[in-house]
């Protein structure tokens, strides 16, 4: 089904709901979703609304145009309109841990993510033939301290001729340069531990384990330029106890991202993730 989607957010007041349902029912809209909320610190609303296309009476180009003559300019409104169609193009990056690649590439090949992957970027070779397997070109593009600017020079110019709407980086241990991430801003999504900032380094989960943890979680945030502590997408934790050793702690913890990753994609493709400065408003 074809749909359209639109995202609001305006100074709260009275009247909003009713007239942007008075707007998509006046051309014919049949509405699927609406979701709606309010920040009362901040005074904003924020709305997110799609409707069935088909039967809708404006052309797709006249959207957007009439929906801020009629309503938007009157509520201050900051909108943007989105459509399901085509499917967004998603470059996932990855290294050498398996787990994330693919629950990626199974829940694409039976259809649970609404995406087009053109391609899959590494540092390493070690997943080469996972990724064709499901065929999708690989990319193995190295990087050391000296190489690093052309290998993003590289990669951003595999992003530019893919055409790639957003980045995935499933457990990509290398850090992306201010220059890359202001290409795709609030469209490159990490995954990583939620042991941060108590656990940091090469082995978290050896460190929690001798500090006895109880909590295992993951979180998935857009990349900013300050390292883990972009707008956060998506959360979960799963219970350890004291008998699990540190490779079924590693284990739990992948299951966990692997989920929370899934999640944190689907949002962003079905467009119900809202960044608010250094925060989000998810459209559940």
């Amino acid at each position: 089904m074809k749909k359209a989607i639109l995202i609001i957010q305006c100074p709260d007041q009275k009247g909003i709901v009713a007239e942007v349902s008075r707007f998509l029912y006046s051309y014919e809209g049949n509405i699927l979703e609406v979701d709606q909320h309010v920040d009362e610190e901040m005074g904003m609303f924020f709305m997110r609304a799609a409707w069935e296309l088909d039967s809708f009476s404006l052309q797709k180009d006249e959207i957007a145009s009439r929906f801020k003559e009629e309503v938007g300019e009157r509520f201050k409104m900051d909108f943007k309109l989105h459509f399901n169609f085509p499917k967004p193009r998603m470059a996932i990056f990855v290294s050498k841990l398996s787990h994330c690649l693919f629950d990626i590439l199974g829940r694409h090949h039976a259809g649970q993510l609404e995406v087009d992957i053109p391609v899959v970027v590494s540092n390493h070779q070690s997943l080469k033939e996972i990724v064709e397997a499901f065929g999708i070109p690989f990319h193995y593009i190295p990087i050391t301290s000296e190489t690093k600017a052309a290998a993003e020079a590289n990669q951003l110019e595999l992003m530019k001729t893919n055409t790639i709407d957003f980045v995935v980086l499933g457990r990509y241990m290398q850090i992306l340069s201010a220059d890359f991430i202001k290409h795709f801003p609030n469209r490159i999504i990490n995954i990583h531990h939620s042991f941060l900032p108590a656990f940091v380094g090469a082995r978290p989960y050896h460190a929690a384990y001798e500090r006895g943890v109880k909590i295992i979680g993951a979180t998935a945030h857009y990349v900013t330029e300050e390292l883990d502590a972009g707008p956060i997408i998506e959360q979960e934790v799963a219970r350890v106890r004291h008998h699990n050793s540190v490779t079924e702690l590693v284990q739990i913890g992948q299951d966990v991202e692997k989920v929370v990753l899934s999640k944190a994609i689907k949002y962003h493709v079905d467009r119900k993730v809202m960044p608010i400065k250094n925060k989000t408003v998810i459209f559940y």
